[in-house]
């Protein structure tokens, strides 16, 4: 599991904080969402979780261990990161990218090479049409996916997930969170996903964390938080597009 128990960030010296003294536990298996508007401090909270950047108070365990005791290269080797905007390696062809993380730890050249069409095959890219392909040569959705490839490629018990499908348009969107959901019910990592998008988190997530100001205003199942909204807040960040969504019905019966 990881658990993080009043944990705290500000770059300021205590003048402000990205994140104020939030507590959560994500389960076993379970993809928990981190829902909020930009500027909340769920990239924060996530950097913090495999020290990306250091908490200013608090504590977090990953696997019951401290992460602040250990080695934080070892630490991150648990755990699979998809960063937002994707960032792959434009000099490098998909099969390379993937391996990445394999190469700086000095797995050998054959190995990698069929964990990585492995994994392409994974994510819907069959390695013998793309794996010789670079970045500029497909379309964003299919970097989103190599992306997700290269986080799975050594394997890790976790998997954190940054707006991972934000560049996209809808449809690819959609498409890329159906192919989440079933690499999810296959591969049964525990992992946690940020977005801004209400739907999103509605569809991906076992377990919604809503986060305003640096803090965690409801976490709960969706349907908790929908029968049940805990502040004024959460219940007009989720009444508005119910409301919108009531009125495109409305016009279109």
């Amino acid at each position: 599991m990881i658990v993080i128990e009043n944990a705290s960030k500000t770059f300021d010296g205590g003048r402000t904080f990205a994140v104020d003294g939030i507590s959560l536990t994500v389960r076993d298996g379970e993809t928990l969402a981190l829902l909020g508007s930009s500027g909340c401090g769920k990239t924060t909270t996530l950097k913090m979780i495999n020290r990306l950047v250091e908490p200013t108070s608090g504590t977090i365990l990953v696997d019951g261990r401290d992460i602040t005791a250990g080695d934080r290269i070892a630490l991150r080797r648990s755990i699979g990161y998809v960063f937002q905007g994707i960032g792959l390696m434009p000099h490098l062809n998909l099969a390379r990218n993937v391996a990445l993380p394999l190469r700086l730890r000095g797995v050998p050249p054959a190995p990698r090479r069929a964990r990585a069409r492995e994994l392409l095959q994974l994510v819907d890219l069959p390695p013998d049409v793309y794996a010789g392909k670079y970045p500029a040569q497909v379309s964003g959705g299919q970097q989103q996916r190599v992306g997700v490839a290269r986080a799975l490629a050594g394997d890790p018990d976790y998997l954190l997930m940054d707006e991972p499908f934000g560049a996209v348009d809808a449809l690819t969107r959609d498409r890329l969170q159906q192919e989440l959901l079933a690499l999810k019910a296959r591969l049964r990592k525990t992992g946690i996903f940020v977005t801004h998008d209400i739907f999103e988190a509605l569809t991906v997530a076992d377990r919604i964390a809503v986060m305003h100001a640096g803090r965690i205003e409801q976490l709960g199942t969706a349907a908790e938080i929908l029968s049940r909204p805990a502040s004024d807040f959460v219940r007009e960040l989720f009444g508005k597009p119910a409301r919108q969504l009531q009125l495109f019905t409305d016009r279109t019966s």
